[in-house]
């Protein structure tokens, strides 16, 4: 795959950077790989690392839709934990070869579209690449990668920010579900691009609101929040203090109970 750099435009970009960090920073357990059109919107939840202590790769998906169904939506590329090990370099070896733009990559689309349900017609994307290599190769990559849908690692946009207003008003950070979500995506927005499915206002509005859904929870500790989720103005919610800049961290976010630790040197 390290002969494919230049040519893994598009949805593929993300492969060959991700195998160059896997390489380069071999001291790192577990490399989070964020889409640019996907937010952090609890900063409060933390991660159950202990479930996947058995696994290499985990998405936001469902065992059925991937593995009986073959839906192409069955799983989400777009935010994902990967184990730094030889086993992940060798799926995204074996995950690539559909990616070179062009000819093959026209010619694999056509591949998934048939093979996968309920695919449009288009070149083949890493997504529905992945979808296919678990749906056919189970047995060989199956054991080692797990579908998260218990909270949303990846939460689909357009569900969800129209009801921030409704989860201040409910619930609370740390839930990371639909509840409060974890990430949101925002699937299918390109304000920089020709072909997106969704107008670039609404796009552009709705990643304000989810910024500023989840900016509030950082200037909440500094007795701040944003007048209101439409705006970048800021409002104080905590009186004045002989110490104006005192933290109030009720979610723990500054010194949370999971910490990286560093690992002796050999």
């Amino acid at each position: 795959m390290a002969l494919l750099d230049a040519e893994m435009a598009g949805f593929w970009a993300k492969l060959p950077l991700i195998r160059k960090l896997l390489l380069s920073h071999p001291e790192v357990e577990f490399l989070w790989w964020m889409d640019s059109d996907a937010m952090f919107t609890d900063m409060a939840f933390e991660v159950p690392w202990e479930r996947y202590k058995d696994s290499n790769f985990v998405m936001h998906g469902w065992n059925e839709m991937v593995y009986d169904e073959k839906n192409w939506i069955g799983l989400n590329t777009g935010s994902f934990l990967l184990r730094n090990c030889q086993w992940s370099l060798d799926i995204l070896d074996e995950w690539a070869p559909m990616g070179p733009k062009g000819k093959v990559r026209d010619e694999a689309g056509k591949v998934l579209t048939r093979e996968l349900k309920n695919r449009p017609v288009f070149e083949a994307d890493d997504q529905s690449a992945m979808v296919y290599l678990l749906a056919t190769g189970r047995e060989k990559w199956g054991d080692k990668v797990y579908l998260e849908n218990a909270y949303y690692l990846h939460g689909y946009w357009g569900i969800l920010v129209d009801r921030y207003e409704e989860m201040i008003e409910n619930y609370h950070p740390g839930l990371g579900d639909h509840r409060w979500p974890l990430v949101t995506h925002f699937v299918g927005c390109k304000p920089c691009g020709k072909f997106g499915d969704y107008p670039v206002e609404r796009c552009l509005k709705q990643m304000d609101r989810a910024y500023n859904f989840g900016d509030n929870q950082i200037l909440q500790m500094y007795g701040f929040t944003h007048k209101s989720l439409a705006s970048r103005r800021v409002k104080r919610v905590r009186n004045d203090s002989s110490n104006p800049i005192e933290v109030k961290d009720e979610l723990g976010l500054l010194h949370p109970a999971f910490k990286a630790i560093k690992l002796p040197s050999s």
